[in-house]
């Protein structure tokens, strides 16, 4: 269960972006270590299903609250974070645009930090942050990408405006640490795959122009899966000594992006796709930057070297120091994981 905790179990938490993905694990989690007031921040257009049946399964003792709002409504952050211990932000914005994504990532999250500073019993912040925070562009094929890795310095040219959100979200954790004490940890998860998440990430490759074009080939891919994540998650809220660390969070086993594939294909008919090696992506990524600067970005650089180099690049990856930070392990092993995460694609649901 990891290192002892400095957090009672009695204090209340809060938990942004509950209904989604990893939200709904987090809670889980949180409610396995015996949390008795977890309070749950939605969207209202959120979908609960998954949510409520992770509630359904609290004890007599146990108190978990949905709360609905939006992180850019002061008062309802205020209302989120009045009296709360720890928050676990998973809040994300999925914006296209870059504004969309600063709004709703940057100023979400400044809302709720100064909303915690006034109103909450500060004791830690937790902000899951992304591997889309990187740049590998100058590392070496196979090099390892670590919490030492370079950040992405230009995603506006990396057209990513979902990592542009995730960095812009760090700065402001980080502002707010130097500036007024927040105590904070950043996670950054790599690749997160279980039951509820159907679609297949972008570093095995991308379906477009009718085909799906796999890039990914024996590249790793940095997989955790959704437990393992979420329990890594809670025990950065709960580990003592650790403020201000960023932890990247992948499990100790992985599989290639070939050997996901294959197994994902198993349970998808009719799924073809057709290999494209990493230097042919990397160099048809090249010429479009430069179709779209002759033409004074009339075909915006969808394909880029940056965002090449991200995804398909093909790096070591290493959990050496969340492990030692948080002492987590992953519980779930590789082929339990992917079981799992297969199983829905019998039973048609995610």
């Amino acid at each position: 269960m990891g290192r002892e905790s400095f957090v009672n179990p009695g204090a209340r938490v809060l938990v942004t972006g509950a209904s989604g993905f990893i939200g709904t694990r987090v809670v889980a989690a949180l409610l396995a270590y015996g949390f008795s007031e977890i309070r749950c921040f939605v969207r209202p257009s959120s979908r609960l299903e998954r949510l409520r049946q992770v509630i359904a399964g609290k004890r007599e003792n146990q108190s978990v609250d949905i709360v609905y709002g939006d992180l850019l409504v002061r008062n309802d952050c205020n209302g989120a974070a009045d009296g709360v211990s720890v928050v676990f932000h998973l809040a994300a914005g999925f914006d296209k645009s870059f504004a969309g994504a600063f709004m709703n990532s940057a100023l979400a999250t400044r809302n709720l930090v100064e909303s915690f500073l006034e109103r909450g019993s500060v004791t830690r912040f937790v902000n899951v942050s992304s591997f889309s925070v990187y740049s590998n562009l100058r590392l070496k094929r196979g090099e390892l990408l670590d919490e030492n890795t370079p950040l992405e310095d230009a995603p506006q040219l990396r057209h990513d405006a979902y990592g542009f959100g995730k960095l812009e979200q760090e700065k402001v954790i980080r502002e707010y640490g130097a500036a007024k004490g927040l105590p904070y940890v950043i996670l950054r998860p790599g690749t997160v795959y279980g039951p509820g998440k159907r679609e297949l990430t972008g570093r095995i490759g991308i379906d477009t122009f009718g085909l799906f074009m796999h890039i990914g080939g024996a590249n790793d891919l940095p997989l955790t899966y959704v437990d393992n994540c979420a329990e890594a998650i809670v025990l950065a809220g709960l580990v003592p000594g650790v403020d201000g660390e960023t932890y990247n969070v992948v499990d100790d086993e992985t599989l290639t992006s070939s050997q996901f594939l294959r197994e994902y294909g198993r349970k998808v008919e009719s799924f073809r796709s057709i290999k494209v090696p990493y230097f042919v992506a990397f160099a048809f990524s090249v010429l479009w930057e430069e179709h779209s600067r002759r033409t004074g970005g009339q075909l915006p650089p969808a394909f880029n070297r940056r965002r090449c180099a991200a995804d398909w690049k093909g790096n070591r990856f290493s959990n050496a120091k969340v492990k030692a930070g948080l002492g987590w392990r992953p519980r779930v092993p590789l082929m339990e994981g992917m079981a799992r995460y297969l199983e829905q694609y019998s039973h048609g649901s995610g």
